[in-house]
């Protein structure tokens, strides 16, 4: 089973992450944890240059490669060898990540957007998620939680505009990019107590288990 948790920054992501793994392990299921970008020596160098690197102006184009052939790295030395041998695969972040930063939020055409996906789903040797949990989480909400972080990425420091256009890009990513092509996709209100959060996840997934 391979398990993907999305949502814009200040989402509450990493909360539940931290505790889907926590609960993957007392239910004594054996799984892999990794990050994207990120997971490969190739892919932390990436995540450094583009989330660590401000002072650099990564055009779109350039930064959707990059983001791509990350995950390129990853699928190939992590995901798919973890996934042939029948564990779990929980990633932060995956491809819609990549629909929404770089298409949507930049105002992409509904056929330049499809067309991310396909090319995405080509880098990523076509393995796409059983799921994919998004946490529906407010422009305002989202925006105080990081206001009481002390430091920002490079993503996270971007304009207003940017950041709204993101928050509304998975508010309503369930209903615009659900699909087989895309995996399944299921929103869950990111606005409510982590303990509650955590608790439909770990339903849903106990229930893919059955």
């Amino acid at each position: 089973m391979f398990i993907v948790i999305e949502g814009c920054d200040g989402s509450g992501k990493g909360e539940q992450i931290r505790r889907l793994k926590s609960w993957l392990e007392r239910e004594h299921v054996d799984f892999v944890f990794a990050r994207d970008p990120g997971a490969t020596p190739l892919g932390e160098k990436i995540r450094s240059v583009l989330l660590n690197s401000s002072d650099l102006d990564i055009c779109p184009t350039a930064e959707t490669a990059l983001f791509m052939a990350s995950r390129a790295q990853l699928v190939h030395d992590v995901l798919a060898p973890a996934l042939n041998k029948g564990l779990v695969v929980i990633t932060d972040r995956y491809l819609l990540s990549t629909v929404i930063y770089q298409g949507y939020a930049v105002g992409a055409s509904d056929d330049g957007i499809e067309e991310m996906w396909r090319i995405g789903t080509c880098f990523a040797n076509h393995v796409v998620p059983d799921v994919t949990f998004v946490l529906e989480c407010p422009f305002e909400v989202a925006e105080e939680r990081l206001g009481r972080r002390s430091v920002k990425d490079r993503m996270e420091s971007k304009d207003e505009i940017y950041r709204r256009k993101v928050a509304e890009g998975y508010l309503a990513a369930s209903e615009l990019w659900s699909s087989s092509a895309h995996g399944r996709i299921v929103g869950i209100d990111g606005t409510r107590s982590p303990e509650n959060i955590a608790r439909e996840i770990e339903a849903i997934v106990k229930s893919m288990f059955t």
